[in-house]
């Protein structure tokens, strides 16, 4: 049987995707249906809170926390492609020396990062030897797709593209996409059930274009897929991924960075839920904010409100009660380009009242 057990290796499972497509949702889904596979978590966080290594640390897969602690793995920095030769190496050294251990890896790329340079880390002998990469997996949020959102600034580029047919409309987030699409070996529509037939048929077939044919393009709803779909897909995709052309292949490497994208976080007290909301999409508007997320503390309310909000779409749940040994404050991330910390969180803290 040609898979990676038999092969020696352990098999590792990279998600990317962009902001809010509901990578962390699909990883949750899949530790939750582990069916008794024991598996490792690696958490590409972009900005200070580790937000989603916590959402994941919540899953039911019958560990303690302190266990789960033990099989998640943060990297603070947002971007594996420039960060990889830093943290990425010592947490899978470690993995490797524990493959006896593990069943799986799964890697949860930020949204901001390059898959392509990831995978090809896996050529590294200290690497090769252990692991391969069972499959990239690109989750894709089909609404903001739908919208066009993917790109910064849709409404400039569009009026740059009718100054000049000739000029390369395509904007840093929309190549950063296609990037994310070109190193996929697997590509879910998430939020499809949120679209019409018509607007989810547009979606595929934008997709499908920046795709090679042989990559298969499914549906989700909240990332809900069986196990058997998402793993055990024996792509090897370092063995190939060279051969995938990307946008980012021509820069020197040396000088490329992410630069255009700011994050910071903001810290607050109790507040009410449609007050800042209501506050977050007012900054949304006013601002090239691109991503939101975080965590609220609501007057009266027993449960930590999480908040994720991707352009002007904001989803919002309760997600776990608040422990004793933790005080009841907010906390938020927020992701854009060219923003200013001291002003939007000025502008925050007044809207906020």
């Amino acid at each position: 049987m040609n898979d990676s057990k038999s092969l020696g290796k352990l098999p590792v499972t990279i998600v990317t995707g962009f902001l809010g497509a509901g990578k962390t949702t699909l990883l949750r889904h899949m530790l939750d249906h582990a069916e008794g596979r024991r598996i490792a978590v690696i958490v590409n966080e972009f900005g200070e809170l580790g937000i989603d290594g916590d959402l994941l640390k919540q899953c039911s897969i019958g560990c303690s926390e302190e266990e789960a602690n033990g099989r998640i793995f943060e990297l603070a920095n947002g971007c594996l492609c420039c960060t990889v030769q830093e943290e990425f190496f010592p947490v899978m050294r470690e993995l490797v020396a524990r493959r006896g251990e593990l069943d799986q890896i799964l890697i949860e790329t930020s949204g901001l990062a390059l898959p392509k340079p990831l995978v090809q880390a896996f050529n590294w002998p200290e690497i090769r030897t252990a692991c391969t990469v069972d499959a990239v997996i690109t989750v894709v949020d089909s609404p903001a797709v739908a919208a066009g959102t993917f790109a910064a600034f849709p409404e400039q580029v569009d009026a740059q593209r009718q100054l000049d047919p000739n000029l390369d409309h395509e904007s840093p987030l929309h190549e950063l996409f296609a990037d994310q699409l070109a190193s996929a070996d697997l590509v879910i529509l998430n939020k499809a059930d949120l679209l019409s037939a018509e607007a989810l048929a547009a979606v595929r077939a934008e997709v499908a274009a920046e795709l090679p044919a042989a990559v298969k393009v499914i549906e989700a709803r909240s990332g809900v897929l069986p196990l058997s779909v998402l793993l055990g897909l024996n792509a090897q995709t370092e063995l190939h991924i060279d051969q995938r052309k990307t946008h980012h292949d021509l820069e020197d490497h040396d000088e490329h960075d992410h630069d255009e994208f700011d994050s910071f976080s903001v810290s607050l007290p109790e507040v009410e839920e449609r007050l800042l909301l209501d506050s977050l999409a007012t900054l949304v508007q006013r601002h090239a904010i691109l991503r939101i997320k975080g965590f609220a503390a609501i007057p009266g309310k027993p449960m930590r409100l999480l908040v994720q909000g991707v352009g002007a779409r904001f989803d919002k749940h309760f997600d776990r009660p608040w422990r004793s040994d933790e005080s009841r404050a907010s906390h938020l991330v927020i992701i854009g380009q060219g923003l200013e910390q001291a002003a939007i969180e000025a502008e925050l803290r007044t809207l906020l009242g």
